[in-house]
């Protein structure tokens, strides 16, 4: 397919308000693998999101306020309180907490992956690959909420996208934070440990590394397992992308 044709089919396949259509995404989920993009604002993420959605059969949509951890907050409460109260025989019916005993960690995964595939990330009929780009993540405790994302996604893998601190610090909202550079600093610490711990499932790109040469990006389309097309990557670098 030529370069203008697919560019042209990613821009209209992600108009705002497009609803997909085929089987319910929760129904195909074992046919899903999951992508997920973790950085902070005004690293140039949105723009790292646009060349994703290039690769055929890729969904990774935009930001949602982190609405994936919401749902861990709700489940580690029900966890916490299973365990509070746990009991070699069941709660009975009279007592004030009847039943959370009984919370099913799998059953909550299962339903949480289904909300979210249904609700905001949406597969399409052709979509192999799908996720999100998020730039709000745990300040603590990182690792344990990657691995709810993993039990809730199985197999799901981590991109993690950087930029230059000081064009960070000087851009938009960041501009006005005294502590900017210390707080991006902190939050690519954190990005880049919970990178460790995943190993094989976690890669690292930077902004100015492929905006200055879109042949960098060749090392994450080897890790995706997807082909380079640096034609289209320039193509897509020459759309605005975010605001």
């Amino acid at each position: 397919m030529r370069v203008a044709e697919r560019l042209g089919r990613q821009l209209v396949r992600l108009r705002p308000g497009s609803i997909p259509g085929g089987r319910n995404p929760q129904d195909r989920h074992e046919e899903l693998q999951y992508l997920f993009v973790m950085t902070y604002g005004r690293s140039g993420s949105t723009l790292l999101q646009g060349i994703l959605n290039t690769i055929p059969g890729y969904i990774i949509r935009g930001e949602n306020r982190g609405l994936m951890g919401d749902l861990y907050k709700f489940h580690n409460r029900a966890v916490k309180d299973r365990q509070q109260r746990l009991k070699p025989e069941p709660i009975p019916v009279t007592h004030p907490w009847y039943g959370i005993d009984g919370y099913p960690d799998q059953a909550a995964y299962e339903s949480m992956r289904a909300l979210a595939l249904n609700t905001f990330i949406r597969p399409e009929p052709e979509s192999r690959v799908v996720g999100y780009k998020e730039i709000r993540w745990p300040q603590s405790g990182l690792p344990d909420f990657v691995d709810f994302l993993r039990n809730v996604f199985p197999g799901a893998r981590f991109l993690i996208n950087t930029r230059s601190h000081e064009a960070v610090s000087r851009s938009k909202w960041w501009a006005d934070q005294p502590d900017s550079l210390e707080r991006i600093a902190a939050a690519e610490d954190r990005y880049l440990a919970a990178a460790e711990i995943l190993g094989p499932d976690a890669f690292h790109v930077h902004y100015d590394d492929y905006t200055n040469d879109p042949e960098t990006l060749r090392a994450m389309f080897e890790w995706l397992g997807e082909e380079f097309d640096g034609e289209l990557i320039r193509a897509t670098m020459a759309q605005r992308h975010s605001y």
